[in-house]
């Protein structure tokens, strides 16, 4: 039970990632609070949970990309466990693909929206309860797209990519305060978000699979197993890292 006594936020917890490490995290002991925009799937998620495990597992309405939604999230999750002192951002959008000729104001901003300014509010607002908890590990997802490139998903790896100085940044601002902050860089994951880009997982794991090293996609346990990894002690000395899970992808 490597997180027995923690208490965690994951955004994008309804389903893919996001729900693999809200598992995850309750096999290990923590209590968790599922926040996601589909706050009706998050809930029947965390009710399954709750009965699976033995942990308290709430599911929370959350829009990371407007503050206030998140806060009110955040202070939800808080009333319910009496602390946090565990974050796992696990929300990300899905961007046409597009170059930046052709990709609109409006799909640039709300991928910077949702996937850098969500990590920002979640953190700005779950870090004074790490506070008073007295220590904290946050799980930021980058990417192996925030080292390299793919055509046609510029936003995208933009806002992975600063997910990485992101992390550095909050590491060293909370050094002191016992707050690690880490990134986790899956490579291509089985998902519905590989349905929403390739029509469905068999053309994706044919087409997408032989880019990793591994000659197969990723599938969410694996990078949920990474995630329990940086959010327990087992990572005490790691901070301000990214956690490369990418089937060898960047390794060509």
């Amino acid at each position: 039970m490597r997180l027995d006594g923690r208490a965690a936020f994951i955004t994008g917890a309804a389903k893919g990632i996001g729900l693999a490490v809200a598992k995850a995290f309750a096999a290990e002991g923590a209590d968790v609070a599922l926040a996601d925009m589909t706050g009706d799937v998050a809930r029947l998620e965390a009710e399954a949970i709750a009965a699976a495990h033995g942990v308290r597992a709430v599911g929370l309405a959350c829009d990371v990309a407007d503050g206030a939604s998140v806060k009110a999230a955040v202070d939800e999750a808080a009333g319910a466990f009496g602390k946090l002192d565990t974050l796992a951002c696990m929300a990300a959008t899905l961007t046409a693909r597009q170059d930046v000729v052709d990709l609109s104001e409006e799909d640039w901003d709300r991928t910077l929206r949702v996937n850098i300014t969500g990590s920002f509010l979640a953190c700005k607002h779950v870090i004074p309860h790490m506070r008073a908890a007295g220590r904290g590990s946050i799980i930021l997802t980058a990417s192996q797209m925030g080292q390299v490139a793919w055509p046609g998903s510029t936003a995208y790896c933009t806002t992975k990519g600063a997910i990485l100085q992101l992390v550095k940044g909050i590491a060293l601002d909370h050094k002191d305060e016992n707050i690690r902050c880490n990134s986790i860089s899956p490579g291509g994951v089985a998902t519905d978000r590989l349905v929403a880009r390739w029509g469905d997982l068999d053309t994706a794991e044919k087409e997408w699979g032989p880019k990793h090293a591994l000659g197969r996609l990723g599938q969410p346990h694996e990078i949920a197993n990474g995630a329990v990894f940086l959010a327990s002690d087992e990572s005490s000395f790691m901070t301000g890292a990214d956690l490369l899970l990418d089937g060898g992808y960047t390794a060509w």
